[in-house]
């Protein structure tokens, strides 16, 4: 297996299509037997999925990545882990840990992100499962831009979030992990122009709420941590130094616990979802 890092002087560099270097790391057993640092001889965005499939390369380890490109690396069969930073060579040992989680790229909207987190996929849910695997879900629009309008609603009839209330349908790429696994079910075999409703069961959404998110630290420990107050969201980093959000669950003199789990975890959610476009 051979997996490719966007590469800058130890680091990864956050802009794919600008990358001027991948290292690229040969793995045997689970273990890095090799590696190397090639160009990207100036090719730009989706051109780059060819340049690292004619390299053998599986897995592409990086920062920020457009859905284009995304969908370029999918026809070419290369696994994307998207939102990584920090060492290369740390992230590459994450991964083969199993540690690893693909942020995808454009989950940072509440209603548009539904994969992992409220505004980032980053957080310690880690309902993307890893980067692990062939793809959650199967259908003619998987690895395709899709753009949708939705309305998602509690079983109440309380509304939570409306693309429609936006005016822009939501665009991301099927199947590649920017979206709850249920949502991404869904549209993976619809047709434009096509209507549906589905319930989702924590299960297809973001989960049952896991204890192990909820953890407790020292004050001392975490500088600015004796200015929060229970019940604030705040934002902590991962060891990559990515970001993810949690919420103040209790404080004493001397430790503060935090919860991440997202904020739906455990509910059942309802959609109405409306493909708009398929590229």
């Amino acid at each position: 297996m051979k997996i490719a890092v966007t590469y800058d002087n130890g680091t990864i560099f956050q802009h794919f299509g600008h990358t001027e270097t991948f290292k690229v790391y040969e793995v045997e057993d689970g273990k890095v037997t090799r590696s190397e640092i090639i160009g990207s001889d100036g090719t730009g965005h989706g051109a780059l999925a060819g340049l690292l499939n004619d390299r053998g390369v599986d897995v592409l380890i990086c920062g920020g990545i457009g859905g284009g490109t995304q969908a370029a690396l999918a026809d070419k069969g290369i696994e994307l882990c998207a939102g990584a930073s920090g060492s290369a060579d740390e992230a590459v040992e994450a991964y083969l840990r199993g540690e690893l989680v693909n942020t995808g790229a454009n989950c940072d909207h509440h209603g548009e992100g539904h994969a992992c987190g409220e505004h980032s996929c980053s957080d310690a849910e880690h309902n993307c499962g890893g980067c692990h695997g062939k793809p959650a879900v199967e259908g003619k629009n998987v690895g395709k831009t899709c753009r949708t309008h939705y309305r998602g609603t509690f079983n109440d009839g309380a509304q939570f979030d409306s693309s429609y209330d936006r005016g822009e349908p939501l665009e991301f790429v099927c199947g590649a992990g920017q979206m709850i696994k249920g949502f991404d079910a869904a549209v993976a075999d619809m047709d434009v122009g096509q209507v549906v409703d589905i319930h989702l069961m924590p299960e297809e959404a973001y989960g049952q709420p896991d204890p192990a998110a909820i953890f407790t630290v020292a004050i001392s420990q975490l500088p600015g941590a004796e200015e929060l107050s229970a019940g604030e969201q705040v934002y902590l980093q991962d060891q990559f130094g990515r970001p993810f959000p949690v919420k103040v669950a209790a404080k004493d003199a001397e430790t503060i616990t935090f919860d991440a789990n997202h904020e739906m975890a455990g509910k059942e959610l309802n959609f109405r979802i409306e493909l708009v476009e398929v590229r």
